[in-house]
């Protein structure tokens, strides 16, 4: 499916009362819904049996969003830049990068990350003590997951 047919599609959906469509084209389909003001565009391919001739979208009943509980905690949160496992050192056998009462500054390497067998290291974005360790060492976590507090 074209990309000028997939953001005329966004568009529609963005000026309308819809909160979701999804279009058939051949065997190309692309879904879009709106939950919470965003627009989300999700394009997968599905055997079609027949062509269609217009793509007239009907409303879709809203599915309940259940968002889970947002955990603030006092001071900057260091979040992750990707998704991997989390390591607090280098090796098994080495010394953590950080601990919690530890002073750190801007630059700093916190962990590492492995992604995709590469191990990459995360440094502070921010300068002051680590308060709070909120991962545990060979954990996987998730993009913009926090995983230190430092105050």
């Amino acid at each position: 499916m074209d990309i000028r047919k997939i953001k005329k599609l966004i568009e529609l959906l963005e000026n309308s009362s819809l909160t979701e469509m999804e279009i058939h084209e051949g065997e190309e389909s692309v879904k879009l819904s709106r939950h919470n003001q965003t627009v989300v565009a999700a394009p997968h391919t599905a055997p079609i049996a027949a062509p269609v001739a217009a793509a007239s979208a009907a409303p879709v009943a809203a599915i309940e969003n259940s968002a889970p509980a947002v955990v603030t905690h006092d001071g900057n949160n260091q979040r992750s830049p990707m998704v991997g496992t989390f390591y607090t050192a280098s090796s098994p056998d080495a010394e953590p990068f950080v601990k919690v009462g530890q002073k750190v500054k801007v630059g700093d390497t916190l962990c590492v990350v492995e992604a995709m067998k590469m191990f990459n290291q995360i440094e502070s974005e921010f300068e002051g003590t680590v308060t709070k360790i909120l991962v545990e060492n060979g954990q996987p976590i998730e993009f913009d997951e926090p995983l230190f507090v430092i105050s």
